[in-house]
This record gives C-alpha cells, sequence and structure tokens, in this order.
C-alpha cells in the first residue's frame, strides 16, 4: 500500500511554466495523480492530442472552447469535462481564463 504524506501548498508559492505558448501552470503531484492549475491567454490554441491519462477539467473562470473526439463544447466556470484515456481533444481560450485538470495517473512528463 502506498503512502500518501499530508502536506499543504500555496499555489502562488509554486513556481509557474509555460508548457505551450499562452498557457502557463503551476503543478502538484501525489502518488496516483497530478493537478494542472493553468492561466491561459485569449485566444491560445491547444493542439490536438490523446494520452494515456484520463483527465477531468475544470473551468475557474474566462470562457474555454474544448473539443473531445470532435464534440466541441464552449465551457464556463463551473464547467467540467471528462476526457478518457486516448481519446483525441484539442481547445483554445475565448477569454484569458483559469483552468484546473486533474490527471491520472500522474503526468510523469510534467515532473
Amino acid at each position: 500500500m502506498d503512502t500518501i504524506t499530508m502536506s499543504y501548498k500555496k499555489l502562488n508559492q509554486i513556481h509557474p511554466k509555460e508548457i505551450l505558448p499562452g498557457y502557463t501552470v503551476r503543478f502538484i503531484h501525489t502518488d496516483r495523480m497530478t493537478f494542472a492549475y493553468w492561466d491561459v491567454k485569449k485566444g491560445s490554441p491547444l493542439p490536438e492530442h490523446a494520452h494515456e491519462h484520463e483527465q477531468v477539467a475544470n473551468v475557474l473562470e474566462g470562457e474555454y472552447e474544448l473539443t473531445i473526439d470532435g464534440e466541441t463544447q464552449r465551457l464556463k466556470p463551473g464547467d467540467v469535462a471528462v476526457i478518457p484515456s486516448n481519446v483525441l481533444h484539442s481547445g483554445v481560450a475565448i477569454t484569458d481564463c483559469r483552468l484546473m485538470d486533474v490527471f491520472a495517473p500522474v503526468r510523469e512528463d510534467y515532473l
């Protein structure tokens, strides 16, 4: 059985990284999940891609257009999208926005 060490984090004390143009992120990793807190600039595209990780995408502020497996939705604060493993998805920020993604298993590529 894995042991998770309890801890507290302050997002404003985590150094942000620009992963793609217009996409700045702060990561929190546990033994089994990755949490990504994104600040996205208006008009910034997310190219179509897929990954082995399940993903739950949450819009915290602003508007974001997300396409999952060819179906496009405009998401606003409080909207959540579930992206299954290996399903193609892409997006674009309609306004400046803040997003939170949860990935399982851990995004090793983001460690």
